[in-house]
């Protein structure tokens, strides 16, 4: 089931948070959107196949919509949760300028954080200021963090491209699943039935990042989830992601953040705030 709840309206712009609650493998129907969309994953993630191109979208992948793109969605990893923005053409204007309009935004540390920042804003309610300057904010950091090509990585021409990026797709799949052999590289690579240089190179040249890192990417992120929901006992949080102790969970937020964690609660209460 899907489900849509508008966070914040204003007459230039959008945002509302996307539900899927169920596991959807099959490809939905075709659908045609108007507007121009910015798509950032809270939880989770699903397929999208737009204009004959598909991809995975997830936390470390978002999306940008277009009009008259036509789209098709499916969502096999147990539900998602993301945040759908809807910017007026006068707006996407004024941010994208005469910039090629991006198709993939590769979610890092910085835009993760503003992306947080807009939800908070959306929960004070001040439309007009805070959260326009927030989605402003956010906008302008995805354009630049913009990927050509399909959805969910680096552009790939060619029958090898397109397995690959399958073979991709099914790794972010499998990790962010949590199977069993998502746990290491070589028994990952077996469950995919391909070499582990092979998987290492063909994620390394579609998403940009190492599977150790995408991986480290998701279990930082989860750890953000938890400090902003109001967790303070990082030893136990560090054991329940799957990092030795507390230290290297500090540690890895830190590489992937650029703040450790009680750095970043307070980061992220001042948005709420500001």
């Amino acid at each position: 089931m899907l489900t849509t709840t508008l966070l914040a309206r204003h007459r230039d712009f959008a945002v509302h948070a996307v539900h899927c609650r169920d596991d959807h493998r099959g490809w939905a129907a075709e659908t045609v959107r108007d507007d121009h969309r910015i798509v950032l994953v809270r939880r989770g993630g699903f397929r999208r196949r737009a204009d004959g191109a598909s991809g995975y979208v997830d936390v470390t992948c978002g999306y940008v919509g277009l009009p008259g793109q036509e789209e098709r969605f499916a969502h096999p990893v147990n539900g998602d949760v993301c945040t759908s923005i809807h910017l007026d053409r006068a707006l996407w204007a004024g941010i994208v300028g005469d910039t090629a309009a991006p198709t993939s935004v590769r979610v890092d540390a910085p835009l993760d954080l503003a992306h947080r920042g807009l939800l908070r804003a959306a929960e004070v309610r001040d439309v007009d200021f805070a959260v326009a300057e927030q989605l402003v904010h956010l906008a302008a950091l995805a354009v630049r963090r913009a990927v050509g090509g399909g959805v969910g990585g680096r552009d790939a021409s060619g029958a090898v491209g397109r397995r690959d990026a399958g073979l991709v797709a099914q790794a972010r799949e499998a990790i962010a699943a949590g199977h069993p052999q998502a746990a290491g590289l070589t028994t990952l690579a077996q469950l995919l039935r391909v070499s582990p240089y092979r998987l290492s190179r063909a994620f390394s040249a579609h998403t940009g990042m190492s599977v150790t890192r995408y991986r480290n990417r998701l279990r930082t992120g989860r750890a953000v989830d938890a400090i902003e929901a109001g967790e303070t006992r990082l030893g136990e949080l560090a054991l329940r992601l799957g990092f030795a102790d507390q230290a290297h969970l500090t540690r890895t937020v830190k590489q992937h953040y650029g703040h450790p964690p009680v750095a970043l609660r307070e980061l992220l209460r001042r948005a709420g705030n500001a």
